[in-house]
């Protein structure tokens, strides 16, 4: 008999798992978007000036919001078939192997262009890895929830996203503080990227001591599994996947231009050290948790589709904010911008936890959930930094700040025909 919500492992393991996991992950994605800010173009591309080396690095971080939707469509296919549990380890294992390897990498100076192809070989295995683990990091937290509290349980796993990202950055501050520039850039940058190998044995650690969702056993018993989740999706659940995925939109926005954009642009155009604009950063993402746990509350007592919709309209105005304030010459100036977009962005990241995976049935939402998130990863968030520079070089910040409210305006159209989720969470 298939088991209810609190029959199986504790609530405190499954969120400890949901957490930790996302957090490993996020800590290699964002390790990634920090070295390409920092190092990656002239360490990995041809000599040409600092800009377009820049924007090379962009576009191999990019590279992995491809590889998303491919990854979700995988692990969607074997998390909906053969269950949550195994297929999280898998896409963590995936994911964690291709950061390690990333650090063991030949310089372009060393080994011609086999060096910017293997990088982007394993940042696209880093995306691939990625696309399965949101998604099932939020169903085990949201299938284990009690039907009261289905948005704080699922504010567990975007937790992950502050988290992994002070780990990342909070790392390569204290490098930049304990080497000189010469060593960081020589080999300091890789020790983030090798460290990820003992991040990911205490994900498994954790995540291996779990057992299926009550949910998933209750679709298994209801009826057999769908031989190819992805068809049945597009089929019957179009509208949902579509919606979901513009609704995504605005939090990668707003995430990496506050964060790679931002580092890039403050490090490069605006002259600042790296390890004050790192410190800066890390003093702001602390909102983003405030942010997340917030939108939480509310959407419990309200609903996540409402503050979903609240979040895009404010994400507007920190689109309009963007350029007086980024652009101002003063850090606390850049603090105060930073620490608001982040915020604001607790508000449209914070919900999707518990909002996507309501939008379908037990039987395909594995699959559902992380095409939505991942598809809208590549709309929102894939270029969002080498777009973003390329206007600021041509046009100057104004032109960010509105790439920003349309992003924001995209989330909008998808979430105001989906007046609900599907409600078919079990």
């Amino acid at each position: 008999m298939p088991t209810k919500p609190g029959d199986g492992p504790s609530h405190h393991r499954v969120l400890l798992a949901s957490l930790v996991g996302t957090a490993v992950e996020f800590y290699d994605f964002y390790i990634y978007a920090t070295a390409a800010s920092l190092v990656f173009g002239p360490m990995f591309f041809p000599a040409a000036s600092p800009s377009a080396q820049l924007l090379a690095a962009y576009a191999s971080f990019g590279l992995a919001f491809l590889a998303r939707p491919v990854g979700a469509i995988v692990f969607g296919h074997f998390g909906d078939r053969i269950g949550r549990k195994s297929t999280l380890v898998s896409s963590l294992l995936l994911m964690g192997g291709s950061t390690v390897a990333i650090g063991l990498l030949p310089s372009y100076a060393t080994a011609g262009w086999a060096a910017p192809l293997l990088l982007c070989l394993l940042r696209f295995g880093q995306g691939f890895g990625l696309g399965g683990e949101w998604g099932g990091a939020a169903l085990l937290a949201v299938e284990n929830a009690p039907e009261n509290r289905k948005a704080w349980f699922g504010m567990f796993p975007q937790l992950g996203a502050p988290v992994g990202f002070i780990a990342a950055n909070g790392l390569f501050l204290l490098l930049g503080l304990l080497l000189t520039p010469a060593e960081f850039k020589a080999w300091g940058w890789r020790l983030p990227f090798l460290a990820s190998a003992a991040l990911v044995g205490l994900g498994l650690w954790v995540r291996l001591k779990l057992t299926e969702t009550p949910a998933f056993q209750a679709a298994l018993h209801a009826a057999p599994p769908p031989r190819v989740p992805l068809a049945e999706l597009l089929r019957l659940y179009p509208r949902e996947t579509l919606g979901g995925a513009f609704a995504v939109v605005a939090c990668f926005a707003i995430f990496y231009l506050a964060t790679a954009f931002a580092l890039g642009y403050g490090t490069t155009t605006l002259g600042y050290d790296r390890r004050v604009f790192l410190g800066v950063e890390l003093a702001a993402i602390v909102f983003l948790a405030i942010g997340i746990v917030a939108a939480a509350r509310l959407s419990d007592q309200s609903n996540p589709r409402r503050v979903l919709v609240a979040g895009c309209g404010l994400t507007v105005l920190v689109g309009l904010l963007l350029p007086p304030m980024l652009g101002s010459g003063s850090l606390l100036q850049i603090w105060l911008f930073l620490s608001l977009a982040l915020l604001v962005m607790g508000f449209v990241y914070g919900p999707l936890g518990a909002w996507l995976p309501s939008l379908f049935p037990a039987r395909v939402r594995y699959t559902g959930a992380s095409m939505a998130f991942n598809v809208g990863g590549i709309i929102g968030g894939g270029l969002a930094p080498m777009i973003a520079q390329a206007l600021a070089n041509h046009g100057g910040l104004r032109w960010v700040g509105l790439y920003l409210a349309a992003a924001a305006v995209i989330s909008l159209v998808g979430l105001l025909p989906l007046k609900r989720g599907a409600e078919a969470a079990s």
